[in-house]
């Protein structure tokens, strides 16, 4: 796959706090790439130097292969982005607004028409952006930011502050650009429910320090899987299990064990059955990228 954006040792101070400490951010064509942390953990910073909003302390930047500071033209005309929260007038209507973006992105009437039908606002598009929804004007910014339709598009929190409703519809458009569109999407956000359910990459910072960064089931598969075991005399089961060379511990009312195959869990089960314990349930449990978040941060936090 082709590297859309890449960064070498991007680093970035503000009065002599690191922010951002070199980071090596690579995202590749057709990804959705979740970039998480907690809030102050430098990925709207970070953001905002592959935008030439902020400047770099030091490091690189390339993006589509070709280095941002001699290439920025061309980078940010092939890049659509809304960091932070949309910009528009709210006293014009929702086509207004999007008329504007036209004249300024030198695009054609149809683009219009088609970033209004992927963000279904068509209904509402002569309606006063200020009488908008905080969904609707979120839609309208990303429709704002689609209007070029880029190769690369770039969000900041873009389901920040809306209700479950809103959410699902940003998240099931933000799912459908890089298959429909052919658009590589890099979002930053704090909710990691909706990384899960939307990224097929994922980088997560804290401390301005990127901690992991590959493919979402790469990371799920580096994280241990439980599976819970529940019997009519869980002590028995567990000495039983024991002598068996398993190592099953104590859980409230549950005996736990690690890394089973499939295999080895019919084994126990077998086992249980023929010394006449009742099996009353069998488990697994997957780490949630909320609980694997959170053993990586936590661990980085240990160590400062």
């Amino acid at each position: 796959m082709n590297a859309v954006v890449t960064t070498q040792k991007l680093t970035k101070h503000y009065e002599g706090i690191c922010r951002v400490k070199e980071l090596d951010l690579q995202v590749y064509e057709g990804e959705i790439y979740g970039f998480l942390g907690p809030n102050g953990a430098g990925k709207s910073t970070n953001l905002k130097m592959l935008l030439g909003l902020v400047k770099p302390s030091a490091g690189k930047i390339a993006i589509f292969g070709k280095d941002f500071q001699q290439n920025r033209t061309y980078v940010l005309q092939h890049t659509g982005s809304l960091i932070e929260s949309p910009s528009y007038y709210g006293h014009l209507t929702g086509l207004e607004n999007l008329r504007i973006m036209q004249r300024l992105r030198d695009v054609p009437d149809k683009n219009i028409t088609e970033v209004l039908k992927i963000v279904r606002l068509e209904q509402q598009k002569h309606k006063k952006v200020a009488h908008y929804s905080l969904g609707m004007k979120q839609r309208l910014g990303i429709a704002m930011a689609l209007l070029a339709f880029p190769k690369l598009l770039i969000l900041d929190e873009p389901t920040n502050g809306l209700d479950p409703g809103g959410i699902e519809e940003i998240r099931e458009l933000i799912k459908s650009l890089p298959g429909q569109y052919g658009i590589t999407v890099l979002l930053s956000s704090h909710l990691l429910a909706e990384i899960e359910q939307m990224a097929t990459s994922v980088g997560i910072i804290s401390n301005g320090q990127l901690l992991f960064q590959g493919r979402k089931d790469t990371l799920q598969e580096k994280s241990k899987n439980y599976i819970f075991l529940r019997t009519g005399n869980n002590e028995w089961a567990q000495n039983l299990l024991q002598q068996k060379g398993y190592h099953p511990v104590k859980y409230k009312e549950q005996l736990r064990l690690a890394n089973l195959t499939d295999e080895e869990i019919a084994r126990i089960n077998k086992t249980l059955v023929q010394a006449n314990l009742d099996v009353i349930r069998i488990e697994e449990y997957h780490k949630s990228l909320e609980d694997i978040f959170l053993e990586l941060t936590r661990k980085e936090n240990n160590l400062c």
